[in-house]
């Protein structure tokens, strides 16, 4: 066995381990909390509802051991089970070895790797969000979203990685400089894209219709000196009976987004604060941090990704017997996150950071306890645990637990 390969084996089996591990450690925690509504949440959250997240919890936990699993089994079937090298004899065939090839490949690596991770997909829909309520997609919605997926993933991917795999064979050794700044100015363009061109086929947007709220909202947008294109409301209420709220665009493409059903579960000093909150990541540049963050590591991947795809080994270890520049592109996006799992919990205290920031913004520029109410409602209407496992939440929580998060804001003079 090549060296490389006993480390990425070893590596993946320590990653599956320390996953299942921490997700045992999540519902054993959840299970033994489920019996009564911590003392911070008595008279606010009932116990029946505090009983719904613990079960949720349980059940989205108990489905993700299960796809940790089979992730790891897909993976091993791309790479030292020469999956990536069936696929890539079976274009060869067809194609030749040209710049069709190394498209067709990958977009077969996607699509595949998609079909083959869909029922699970379908499960958590149909099966985990539906028994606690919150689905409300039809098999003919879901099906009709999955189609509009595949259709852009070809319509954008095919020109990206055709773009990609020219600057691989045509620029010379520091293709992967050429590349990053193709993937840079392609994240930029779906930063602004998204919200007006892609999110509008599949939701229906349209502007705020309540005068109190929109004026109001409007007054702290203007007290905060920011400029949006527009308040908008969603129709999520089609697919989910989650609620939420979210700021979305680049430049003059900003705008404020609400789920609609998430207008039906707050007040209107609730929604100024949950507004206040989401505009505190924009005023305190976390957006702007988040993107230079991702810029620089996409720099880093392609700098390591340059030097490995001249490696033999590199091929060899993982199962692909004929080195190319889109097997490396395929090796690399599947094998990276092995790789760069423990830096998760690095990620997430990042993350757990800017949200308090963002708390303390939105408890400056409205009601500290207009945000807290806003926050129990949404733990209670989401589902949301009040006592995630401590390890298992510093490690993966983008968001504080929620007995860290009211606290913070309580000491900040909302009492």
């Amino acid at each position: 066995m090549h060296t490389f390969t006993a480390i990425f084996l070893t590596l993946l089996a320590i990653v599956v381990a320390a996953q299942l591990w921490l997700a045992r450690r999540q519902m054993a925690h959840v299970a033994a909390h489920r019996g009564a509504v911590p003392r911070e949440f008595e008279g606010q959250v009932p116990l029946s509802a505090h009983q719904k997240a613990a079960d949720y919890t349980l059940a989205r936990s108990g489905l993700g051991r299960v796809e940790n699993v089979y992730g790891a089994i897909l993976l091993l079937a791309w790479t030292v089970g020469s999956g990536l090298d069936l696929v890539d004899a079976f274009w060869r065939r067809q194609l030749g070895a040209d710049l069709a090839l190394g498209v067709a490949f990958l977009l077969s690596v996607v699509l595949i790797t998609g079909l083959l991770e869909l029922p699970f997909a379908a499960y958590r829909t149909f099966v985990v969000e539906r028994r606690f309520g919150f689905n409300r997609m039809t098999p003919g919605l879901f099906v009709v979203d999955l189609i509009k997926q595949t259709i852009l993933a070809v319509v954008i991917g095919v020109p990206l990685l055709a773009a990609a795999l020219w600057l691989m064979q045509s620029t010379g050794g520091l293709w992967w400089v050429y590349v990053w700044l193709l993937w840079t100015g392609f994240s930029l363009f779906m930063v602004w894209a998204y919200p007006t061109l892609i999110a509008p086929l599949f939701n229906r947007f349209k502007p705020l219709d309540r005068d109190s709220l929109r004026a109001r909202l409007q007054a702290l947008l203007a007290r905060a000196g920011f400029r949006s294109e527009g308040i908008f409301v969603v129709d999520s209420s089609r697919r989910t009976a989650h609620g939420n709220a979210y700021f979305t665009g680049f430049g003059r493409s900003k705008r404020v987004v609400f789920f609609d059903n998430l207008l039906d579960q707050l007040a209107e000093n609730e929604v100024e604060a949950v507004v206040a909150h989401e505009l505190g990541h924009y005023r305190l540049h976390h957006i702007v941090k988040r993107i230079v963050l991702v810029i620089a590591m996409s720099f880093l991947a392609l700098a390591l990704l340059g030097w490995l795809a001249d490696q033999a080994w590199f091929y060899q270890a993982l199962g692909v017997g004929r080195p190319s520049n889109h097997a490396a592109l395929a090796l690399f996006v599947l094998v990276s996150p092995v790789f760069t799992f423990f830096l998760t919990p690095l990620i997430a205290r990042r993350s757990r950071r800017h949200e308090h920031e963002a708390d303390g913004f939105a408890a400056e520029q409205s009601d500290a306890r207009a945000l807290i109410s806003a926050l129990v409602k949404l733990y209670k209407e989401n589902a949301t645990t009040l006592t995630p496992d401590p390890l298992h939440s510093a490690f993966y929580d983008s968001h504080p637990p929620a007995l860290a998060r009211i606290g913070k804001l309580q000491e900040s003079g909302a009492r």
